[in-house]
């Protein structure tokens, strides 16, 4: 039997399990809102142009509207300034869309603190536990927070002072980015960076730095607790826009047993 076939086998008797990671898009779908003066993505809306009437008798479909940093989505390195020489979205390497993945679980942390910062020192401590992180593979950073996703105030966790949300200090982001394996780094929040990051040195250290080093990011992921620390599969499936900085995306994840 080939190896694609032990694949299918296993997937349709469950020894294999296909866990989606996506964010289901509809117009209440939470996205990034920035502050006056920057400019904001739209959300994602549905334009019907048929459904069995005059329009079209037989068929039913849709104008989409949407931008590329909406719901799950992918950053390209070309979508931050520190990249803008770097890969668009349409040239992502197939080796990074299909890779390992590695899961590091803070949720109790971020639950006694929505503005926890993951830090070098966590990162070591998994990899103490379980192996180096995966060479050209993602690393994806549970928090619990997907599980405010159907709530686009909770979701955001915003007050006068600004979003209150998990991230990564300065210091981890830039390890992940110049001297971590891994190709890329997937989050639960809108965003890679923490609610605060726009107050780091550098702002947003996790997109100026991974970007910066040619590496990609996942936003808005669901389902990280299905997955175990290590052996999970990766598929990352964005539209091959030429010239975007990005792209809404369909991930779903392989799991032995």
């Amino acid at each position: 039997m080939s190896v694609l076939s032990a694949v299918l086998d296993a997937a349709r008797s469950g020894a294999v399990r296909i866990v989606d990671l996506t964010t289901p898009l509809r117009e209440t779908t939470p996205i990034l809102e920035l502050p006056p003066p920057f400019a904001n993505t739209s959300r994602f809306r549905l334009e019907e142009l048929s459904r069995y009437d005059d329009r079209g008798p037989a068929w039913y479909w849709n104008d989409i509207h949407t931008g590329e940093h909406t719901g799950t989505h992918l950053d390209a390195p070309v979508h931050w300034v520190s990249g803008k020489d770097g890969l668009d979205v349409s040239q992502a390497p197939l080796s990074t869309l299909v890779g390992a993945a590695a899961v590091i679980d803070m949720t109790a942390q971020v639950e006694a603190d929505a503005d926890f910062l993951l830090e070098v020192e966590h990162v070591r401590a998994w990899e103490a536990e379980h192996g180096p992180l995966p060479e050209g593979g993602w690393l994806l950073y549970r928090t619990g927070w997907s599980a405010r996703g159907d709530d686009a105030a909770a979701f955001a966790n915003a007050d006068e002072n600004g979003p209150h949300t998990p991230g990564v200090s300065v210091e981890c982001a830039r390890w992940l980015a110049q001297e971590s394996p891994i190709s890329g780094f997937g989050v639960e929040t809108v965003g890679t960076d923490a609610g605060a990051a726009a107050g780091f040195d550098p702002p947003f250290a996790c997109h100026d730095f991974l970007m910066g080093a040619d590496k990609w990011g996942l936003t808005s992921l669901r389902n990280l607790d299905a997955l175990p620390p290590t052996g999970a599969v990766l598929i990352v499936c964005p539209l091959p826009i030429v010239g975007g900085s990005g792209s809404p995306a369909r991930v779903l994840a392989l799991v032995e047993g």
